[in-house]
């Protein structure tokens, strides 16, 4: 999908094939690189997406600071290249359950939703990606209105 972002997760999978990291780690940076794509969704990544995205990384994936950051600006830098989804999904689709995708689900609507409004670009990738992760259209709406701000 973006270049850069396939050489970070590349050497990250280095890392993971010599011990230091597993395949829970390679999830993790597959669902933070959709989290950051639905974050440049609308061509415009505000304060409240941006501390919304990183508040995930590090409290549900356990992404330190430095790896949130480095991944944040190789995502920012090529978002508009971005050609395909499919590398990302199908390995959350070939190691998660419906749970799992569900709360993904949930956890992209709330990046969405930080800034206090949902951009139609937004929308449609995040309809693209549930549709990625064989998502019925009542999980996705589901998913949008539980994320929901109050």
């Amino acid at each position: 999908m973006l270049s850069s972002i396939r050489t970070f997760f590349d050497s990250f999978l280095q890392a993971a094939d010599n011990g230091s990291g597993n395949t829970t780690d390679q999830l993790q940076l597959a669902c933070a690189a959709l989290l950051v794509e639905i974050s440049a969704a609308d061509q415009q990544t505000s304060a409240e997406e941006k501390q919304t995205l990183n508040l995930i990384l590090r409290n549900k994936f356990g992404l330190n600071e430095s790896r949130v950051e480095e991944l944040w600006q190789l995502a920012a830098q090529e978002s508009r290249e971005a050609t395909s989804l499919y590398q990302f999904t199908s390995l959350v689709n070939s190691h998660y359950g419906y749970e799992q995708k569900t709360a993904l689900l949930r956890q992209l609507w709330q990046v969405a939703y930080a800034d206090g409004r949902i951009d139609r670009f937004e929308e449609h990738l995040l309809r693209r990606i549930a549709d990625l992760l064989h998502m019925t259209h009542g999980d996705f709406i589901r998913a949008k209105l539980a994320s929901r701000p109050e």
